[in-house]
């Protein structure tokens, strides 16, 4: 048996789990949402432009009108939007909770598809029942998340880390509330990108250059909305601690660059069922590491909704497995 799949994405887990908690630090410093995805956006077309020309550079198509369109749209709702929404709930929320909503995006995606009419479902066969009745459930667990908070189970604050990060915490419930709803933004961006990419995919078959592409669009977009919002200062603009610096090149290495390039990998050798399977461990490991180092609290809100969000995902992710199984089976 072939472990480097499993491995690798067990250290993109591991990758995923520790930017969480080093950008919800960043946040606690006070560096601004929007600087952050700036600066992270242009390290990744930094890193991964020159690989991109480079690998494809005589296999590249030729870049229309049409398909430049699609990739703005795409870094739109790809990199700025889902961006922007997801650290925008992190700073109300917690990295644990903020983590648990990348478990819906399956769900959100199924229920896109079938309504753009990328995919169909057969309601009387078995894996049709699974992914209803998994998308029933994960929509249920989101609703959980961000409805119900419920009492501490964990990590309950000291007075110096209250003090610390009241300035992320005052207005308590209304906070969350945002929080939550930018979550539930965040998804269903992320959702409508992969309805969108799976149209790319076919007009613009160029992996590396189409992920090039979209990094560079999604920086000129944030950068234009960081002009407009911030003020144009090196205070604001550079980094002004070493755990800031760290976690910008961290991002725009490491998650936007090696952890693509690493899941692009795995969906090759494995498949996009096997790879997927693995995101419900970010908030496994998040969560370990939201109350060990950032000492947040872990309500039975998030364990519960959590839970039910996973379980409606292995539901659609075993209904989607089996229908291609069975798909692999028929005669051609």
């Amino acid at each position: 048996m072939d472990w480097k799949p499993t491995v690798m994405m067990m250290a993109v887990v591991i990758m995923y789990a520790v930017l969480n908690v080093l950008t919800k630090m960043a946040f606690n410093e006070g560096m601004h949402t929007t600087v952050f995805i700036v600066l992270r956006l242009l390290v990744a077309a930094l890193f991964l432009s020159p690989i991109a020309y480079f690998k494809e550079r005589k296999s590249r198509p030729k870049l229309t009108m049409e398909i430049f369109v699609y990739l703005f749209f795409s870094a739109l709702l790809g990199a700025s939007l889902i961006q922007w929404l997801f650290f925008l709930g992190l700073r109300y929320t917690t990295a644990t909770f903020a983590s648990a909503f990348n478990n819906t995006t399956p769900m959100f995606t199924f229920l896109l598809a079938l309504a753009f009419k990328v995919e169909k479902i057969d309601v009387a066969s078995r894996s049709g029942v699974a992914k209803l009745t998994g998308t029933a459930v994960g929509l249920a667990g989101a609703t959980v998340l961000a409805l119900y908070q419920g009492p501490t189970l964990m990590g309950v604050a000291s007075g110096d880390h209250l003090a610390a990060g009241s300035t992320h915490r005052d207005g308590g419930a209304r906070r969350w509330a945002v929080g939550s709803v930018a979550l539930l933004g965040f998804s269903a961006s992320w959702s409508l990108w992969f309805i969108l990419q799976s149209k790319i995919g076919t007009k613009y078959p160029a992996l590396y250059s189409g992920t090039a592409w979209m990094f560079v669009l999604s920086f000129i977009q944030m950068a234009t909305v960081g002009a407009a919002t911030e003020k144009m200062s090196l205070q604001i603009w550079v980094p002004r601690t070493a755990l800031q610096a760290v976690t910008v090149v961290f991002a725009g290495v490491g998650s936007s660059g090696l952890g693509f390039l690493v899941m692009s990998w795995c969906v090759e050798r494995r498949g996009p069922v096997f790879t997927t399977a693995f995101m419900p461990l970010i908030q496994i490991v998040t969560a370990g590491l939201d109350v060990s180092v950032l000492h947040e609290q872990l309500h039975l809100g998030s364990v519960v909704g959590s839970a039910v969000v996973v379980m409606g995902l292995y539901l659609v992710l075993w209904g989607k497995s089996n229908e291609a199984s069975i798909g692999s089976k028929l005669p051609a």
